[in-house]
């Protein structure tokens, strides 16, 4: 079969590789009908994350079973599923808590020795855990929002989680990527008064105010900060929801913050620094981390099978599989916000 594999900063290629097969009882394999690219992906894409050339990469994909292993239970061959980017056993503790991202036997989807997202086939590990099947095989059309619930719709509800988002609340959300502008969607769901996007650009913004976003700022740094406690009367959000990863973002975050917030954090770090003493001082909490996207699946389902939510238009590009690399190129330039790929060409 042919699959994503990543050689170098800026070489991702489409590659024949094995195809799957039932290693474990406890294994399924996918046909995958979708796949996309992450933002996180281009943290290796850009050469800022270690390297193994060869190796698979991508981690969010919907499909239909192909064969399951002879302790599989919840899933069977035809159904339509939805895979997290991790898989978990949910049995452990962490599991049973709903932590299932860290899963003490965890599994990656994509890697040195797994299969990723963005091939046609993909041998996912722990299927009773891991995989959400829906009812029925879905429209064609619901694809896409199906998608984003293996990773950056699951991300943005649990940022929004994190903070604590509630009924009326002021709501301000760092980040206008597919996680951040799901962060808004999550946000305007849960019924925040006012959801704050900040962003510079506008075809962000419009898909933003579509998923209920009250009030855009395209400022950034200080003049973003300012803007917000002008917004709010010099008090800051009740809820920050920081959804980048960078020094910037989080000082952005901690900065618009009112006094006994909580700024949830799902962005990937890098090269942070804590303000612990503005946290001690203020009574501003910190809480997030990786997204326990098999938790919130079955909820998130509901919703977008009901069409209460479209996380799908997080995709403004849709490129057959063998444009991959041409698909990278283009979120990395930000030409995109998300790309969805589709086996096949």
């Amino acid at each position: 079969m042919r699959a994503t594999t990543i050689h170098a900063p800026f070489d991702v290629r489409l590659s024949e590789v094995p195809d799957p097969v039932i290693e474990q009882p406890t294994d399924a394999v996918v046909r995958i009908v979708a796949g996309c690219i992450c933002g996180s992906d281009l943290w290796s894409y850009r050469g800022e994350n270690a390297i193994t050339p060869g190796s698979r990469i991508g981690h969010e994909l919907v499909g239909i079973v192909e064969q399951t292993g002879s302790d599989v239970r919840t899933v069977r061959p035809g159904d339509f599923v939805v895979v997290p980017f991790v898989a978990s056993d949910g049995t452990c503790p962490n599991c049973r808590a709903g932590y299932q991202s860290v899963c003490q036997n965890l599994v990656g989807i994509g890697g040195r020795t797994n299969d990723g997202g963005q091939g046609e086939y993909a041998r996912i590990p722990y299927a009773d855990g891991t995989l959400v099947a829906t009812p029925e095989v879905p429209d064609d059309a619901l694809v896409p929002s199906l998608l984003t619930l293996s990773d950056v719709m699951g991300t943005g509800w649990h940022a929004a989680r994190a903070a604590g988002v509630r009924a009326g609340h002021t709501v301000v959300v760092v980040g206008d990527g597919a996680v951040g502008l799901c962060g808004v969607l999550a946000a305007a769901r849960m019924g925040a008064e006012r959801v704050v996007a900040l962003s510079r650009h506008q075809p962000r913004q419009k898909i933003a105010r579509e998923f209920g976003a009250t009030h855009v700022i395209a400022e950034r740094g200080e003049a973003a900060e300012a803007a917000v406690l002008e917004l709010t009367d010099g008090v800051g959000a009740d809820a920050v929801l920081e959804c980048v990863g960078t020094d910037q973002s989080f000082a952005t975050a901690f900065a618009v913050a009112r006094a006994g917030a909580t700024v949830g954090f799902v962005g990937i770090p890098h090269g942070v620094e804590v303000p612990i003493r503005t946290m001690f001082q203020r009574n501003v909490g910190l809480a997030g981390g990786v997204a326990p996207v098999r938790a919130y699946l079955p909820e998130l389902m509901t919703d977008v099978l009901a069409g209460a939510i479209n996380p799908g238009l997080v995709f403004d590009e849709v490129r057959p599989l063998s444009e991959v690399a041409e698909g990278y190129r283009s979120m990395h330039e930000r030409r995109a916000i998300k790309t969805l790929l589709r086996p096949g060409g």
